[in-house]
């Protein structure tokens, strides 16, 4: 917007510009494990992944707070998530 706006002749910029994109629960659930994998850890069997629209919930527990962070950055690094409700109990 701020290349337009200083043009002359433009009296307003209006941005009706909405980028969206469809977050699969299963993409996220393949990222947190990939995620864990890459930390020796196992699996996440124990994770739950609930995608409303754009938000992704995590459910379950996991074992340390490694694991609870990893799971966390792999939510947020699924195409097209806006929010994470990371409720994993470290058990």
């Amino acid at each position: 917007m701020s290349a337009v706006r200083s043009l002359i002749g433009v009296k307003g910029v209006i941005s009706d510009i909405l980028v969206s994109s469809a977050v699969k629960a299963a993409d996220v659930k393949r990222k947190i494990e990939g995620a864990f994998k890459r930390h020796a850890v196992l699996d996440a069997r124990e994770i739950e992944v609930k995608v409303d629209n754009s938000t992704v919930t995590l459910q379950g527990h996991v074992h340390t707070w490694q694991e609870h962070a990893d799971a966390d950055r792999a939510a947020w690094a699924a195409p097209g998530v806006a929010h994470v409700e990371n409720r994993l109990v470290v058990q």
